[in-house]
Parts: structure tokens; C-alpha cells; sequence
């Protein structure tokens, strides 16, 4: 694995590549509540169109076999992308996958917020052994030391099992069952940069290689794409998720975008909203939003690492823990160290490390509760413990 840094120019300048949109932000205005996801979620691709229940295309159309649903790219433009109608807030996501091959095209997992809080896995056509690993908080792009790639083997012509454990402490990559990549709450500018917010699963393909993209998106992408070599297809047999905080809907109380000011209405509501049970729709616009970005990402990043690696270091380890930083800690960026440990920060909330198969991993769901937070502190996150996510009633937000 290797850390953003040891990447070229152009290549930080497209890590903001993943941002998508948002239909409303509650941090700039009053917006309607999220509803929530069920207790359990789970989607079985080759079981057709008719089968499929709670996700809705918003770009492009798929097609289905006893491999799942393909995600294809037939020409210029297309982007075919579903999106679940509802949100969870913490959980456990699992995609099982192959990604797609060809220059310039890019597959993506994608969690994100209303307020562009984000998860990411995303795989570069031209690269068949290795996935990306990025967050942002708050749509954050300042800088661009966040990602880092996690080998996994024919991930073109094979099938894995890509995964998030999400709570308020922590976030774990997992591939096949085994967590490649840590993410400490503290770790992510003190927490400020640390994606807590109620969210969609996102899952698309696109060309990133697009002549009409910027210099280094295409370049990050692995090179300009050639529609005339189409078809470009990603595969999705399932996708599993499990809502660590279910109930009706979720609530902004206010527009700091921290998870203690998230308010689930109807807690403990294993059935969720009604949007769970609408069959997808079987077409979408084209030229509707895909997963690519919105954001005009320059040609050379506004800041980048400048640190370089050292050689002697060796590039793949079997985990990372992302490098600790302070509350003090501004956005500019800073370059994390390589762990070479199989040492991570777990919780009781890990998943086992056998891949699940029909069944979900044992996660304890947090309790209704949420802390009181001192005014003018950020939260606390405790070390150890299964965190706490916001229950119905009104949280204390600091003044």
C-alpha cells in the first residue's frame, strides 16, 4: 500500500474525483428530514429488476444475469448509477463486485451524506490488483493525503467481498473479510474531516478518461478513454448493509453536520422508512448525475504532501492505521506514516476475519443514548467501546 503522497501531481489533484451531489445540504438551509434504512438491507442483484427493492437509477440503465446486475458503459456519457432511497447512520456495507476494466473508467462504492460527508472504494480500469481507499468530511478537498490503495488480486475477473464497519469511533476497510485500513475518528483533523452523517450507498461506473474532464482527473484515471473499445462493464452480484441506528427518518437539529446533532425519529424502527420497499426503477436519464464529480478539480492541487517516499520502505503492508492528528491541526495537509503492523484498532463491533457469507457480522449496535458534549470541546470518542449514536430526543450541541 502506499499513502497519497507517494503519488504524482496530477494524481492528488483528482482525488476529489468521488464527490457526487447532494440534493440539499443541511448545513446551509433547512432541508427535509433522511429517511432511514431498515435494520437490515440486504440485495441480491442476480435475482433480477424485479426483485430489487429500496435503490433507485439515477443515471443510465442496467442489466442483469446469474453474475448480478452490469453496470455498463456502452458509450460517450454513459454513467449507469443506483442509489439507495434511504439512509443508515453507522453500519456495516458489504458490495460484492468485479470491477471493470479500461483506460480511463472507473468503478466506485460509494457512501455519502447531504452534507458530502464520504466513504469511498474505487478502482482505475487499467489497475487490476489494487482499489483505492478515501474519505472527506463535509466535502472537504483541501488536501490530499487521504487515500490509500489496498491490494486485491484479479479484481476484474474475480468476484471480492469489499466492506465498511462504520461508527462513530472508527471506520475499517475490509477486503474478503480482513480489514486493510483504519480509520480513527481523531485521525481525520481531530475528527472535523470525519464522515458522520446519515448516508446513501452509491454504486456506478464511469469515465474518468472522459476528454471532457479535467487533465488530472483523466491522468488519475489512468489515461484518456477510447469509447470505440467499448463495452466498459462493472458487475454487483449483492450488496449487504446492516443500519446501526434504524428507526423512521433522520433529523438535522442543527447545521454543525456532527453525528450528536442527528436525531432519529422513530428509533429502533427495524422496518425503516417506506422508500425500502419501492421496486427499482428500470431505466434512468443518461445525462443524469452519475458518480463522477461535480467539483472543477485542477490540474495541480491547491495543496499536496511534501514528504517523499523512502525507498527503503517497503510499499505493501498487510493494514494501516491512519496517522493520529490534533485538534489543533489545520487542513493543510500532513503525510501519514506506514504501518507495517497487523496491528489495528479494533472494536467489539469488528467483523470476523472469515468473509461473511448469508450472514452478517456480529456488530453490537449502539445504544439509543447520545453523550452530552462540553461547550466549545469536540466530542469525545471513546476508545474501546462501541460508540453511541443519537436516539430521538434533542442533543446537547455544543454553544
Amino acid at each position: 500500500m502506499r499513502f497519497t503522497g507517494y503519488l504524482s501531481v496530477s494524481a492528488l489533484a483528482a482525488l476529489a474525483s468521488a464527490q457526487t451531489w447532494t440534493l440539499c445540504n443541511p448545513m446551509e438551509k433547512d432541508c427535509p428530514n433522511d429517511p432511514a434504512m431498515s435494520a437490515t438491507f440486504d440485495t441480491d442483484f442476480r435475482a433480477g429488476p424485479d426483485s430489487i427493492l429500496g435503490w433507485t437509477q439515477t443515471a443510465g440503465s442496467l442489466t442483469y444475469s446469474d453474475e448480478g446486475a452490469h453496470f455498463t458503459i456502452n458509450k460517450r456519457f454513459d454513467s449507469p448509477t443506483i442509489q439507495s432511497q434511504t439512509y443508515l447512520h453507522f453500519g456495516y456495507v458489504e458490495v460484492r463486485c468485479k470491477a471493470a476494466a479500461g483506460q480511463g473508467i472507473i468503478s466506485s462504492i460509494v457512501l455519502q451524506s447531504e452534507n458530502l460527508d464520504e466513504v469511498d472504494w474505487e478502482f482505475i480500469g487499467t489497475v487490476d490488483d489494487k482499489v483505492q481507499m478515501n474519505y472527506f468530511g463535509k466535502g472537504n478537498t483541501t488536501t490530499y493525503d487521504r487515500m490509500i490503495e489496498a491490494n486485491v488480486a484479479d479484481n476484474q475477473d474475480t468476484f471480492h467481498t469489499y466492506a465498511l464497519d462504520w461508527t462513530a469511533e472508527r471506520i475499517q476497510f475490509l477486503i474478503d473479510g480482513k480489514v486493510v485500513r483504519t480509520l480513527n475518528y481523531a485521525d481525520a483533523n481531530g475528527g472535523k474531516n470525519y464522515p458522520q452523517t446519515p448516508s446513501t450507498v452509491r454504486i456506478g461506473i464511469w469515465a474518468g478518461g472522459d476528454p471532457g474532464n479535467t487533465q488530472g482527473t483523466i491522468d488519475w484515471a489512468g489515461g484518456p478513454t477510447d469509447f470505440t473499445k467499448a463495452p466498459f462493464t462493472m458487475t454487483v452480484e449483492s450488496v449487504k448493509v446492516k443500519n446501526y441506528s434504524p428507526g423512521k427518518e433522520y433529523h438535522w437539529t442543527d447545521r454543525s453536520g456532527s453525528w450528536q446533532s442527528i436525531e432519529v425519529i422513530g428509533a429502533g424502527d427495524e422496518e425503516g422508512a417506506p422508500e425500502n420497499s419501492v421496486t427499482l426503477e428500470p431505466t434512468a436519464s443518461a445525462t443524469s448525475s452519475g458518480v463522477q464529480s461535480d467539483i472543477d478539480i485542477p490540474s495541480t492541487p491547491t495543496s499536496s504532501p511534501t514528504e517523499t517516499p523512502d525507498e527503503s520502505e517497503p510499499e505493501e503492508t498487510p493494514s494501516v492505521t491512519d496517522a493520529p492528528s490534533t485538534p489543533e491541526e489545520t487542513d493543510s495537509p500532513s503525510q501519514p506514516e506506514e504501518s507495517g503492523s497487523d496491528d489495528v484498532a479494533t472494536t467489539t463491533a469488528a467483523p470476523p476475519a472469515e468473509t461473511p457469507s448469508g450472514e452478517y457480522p456480529p456488530v453490537d449496535t449502539p445504544s439509543e443514548e447520545h453523550p452530552e458534549v462540553p461547550s466549545g470541546e469536540e466530542p469525545e470518542v471513546p476508545s474501546g467501546e462501541e460508540p453511541e449514536v443519537p436516539s430521538g430526543e434533542e442533543p446537547e450541541v455544543p454553544s
